[in-house]
């Protein structure tokens, strides 16, 4: 009998794409065949990147990775998880608030689609990493560059 291959649904804005983001999802190809980079669209919202510069941004971080994909979605997640076929949702978690926040995300989600979510808790060295903080000092004109990985450093300016 053969192993039902396993795929995460990693979701997010990734305005921008972090060293923390880039952990999680390595860490999970430890635990998923497929993990699925979804940057989920807002229309409601204007991001620091747009969309499609996001999805580029993370491709380069993942090249010739062939086990991580990247797409971007509307909508629920679990609806998008389901079209997709993943069997879990993959979540990083910094802080205690953090996880209050997510497990009740997590709860709804299993009730309303079946599909599980996987918490990882973020590295020690990521822990103050926020995407938010990093747009602040983008707006400013700071160097961030030790909080993006290394493949997209001089791509983010």
């Amino acid at each position: 009998m053969s192993r039902k291959e396993t795929k995460a649904i990693f979701p997010g804005s990734f305005d921008p794409f972090t060293v923390g983001h880039e952990s999680i999802v390595l860490r999970g190809l430890s635990m998923f065949d497929k993990v699925v980079v979804a940057v989920g669209v807002n229309n409601e919202k204007h991001g620091y990147f747009a969309v499609d510069k996001r999805i580029m941004l993370i491709e380069k971080v993942f090249e010739g990775v062939e086990n991580v994909e990247v797409a971007s979605y509307e909508g629920l997640t679990v609806d998008y998880a389901r079209q997709i076929g993943a069997t879990h949702i993959l979540r990083g978690l910094r802080t205690s608030s953090d996880f209050e926040f997510e497990r009740a995300i997590a709860l709804t989600n299993k009730q309303i689609s079946g599909i599980d979510t996987a918490f990882l808790l973020t590295a020690p060295e990521h822990m103050h990493v926020s995407s938010s903080v990093i747009r602040d000092i983008m707006r400013y004109g700071g160097d961030v560059s030790a909080f993006l990985p290394e493949r997209i450093r001089d791509l983010v300016k």
